[in-house]
C-alpha cells in the first residue's frame, strides 16, 4: 500500500512540476495577453499540489498505523 502511495506522490509532484514549468514558459513568451491561460495553468498546479499533499498525509497515516 505504501509503495503505491509513494508512486502516486511522485506522479503528483511530477505533474505539479510540469504544469509549473509550462506556466512559466507561457508567461515568458508573453503571448497570453489576457492571462486566461496562465490562470488555468495555475489552477491545475494548485490542484496537483493539493493531491500531492493529501497523498503525503495519507502515507503518514498509513505509516503511523503500522508501528
Amino acid at each position: 500500500m505504501s509503495t503505491l502511495l509513494i508512486i502516486a506522490i511522485i506522479l503528483a509532484a511530477g505533474a505539479t512540476l510540469f504544469v509549473l514549468v509550462k506556466g512559466v514558459v507561457t508567461m515568458a513568451q508573453g503571448k497570453d495577453v489576457t492571462g486566461a491561460r496562465s490562470q488555468a495553468l495555475m489552477r491545475k498546479r494548485v490542484m496537483f499540489q493539493a493531491v500531492a499533499v493529501l497523498l503525503v498525509v495519507l502515507l503518514l497515516v498509513v505509516a503511523g498505523n503500522r508501528g
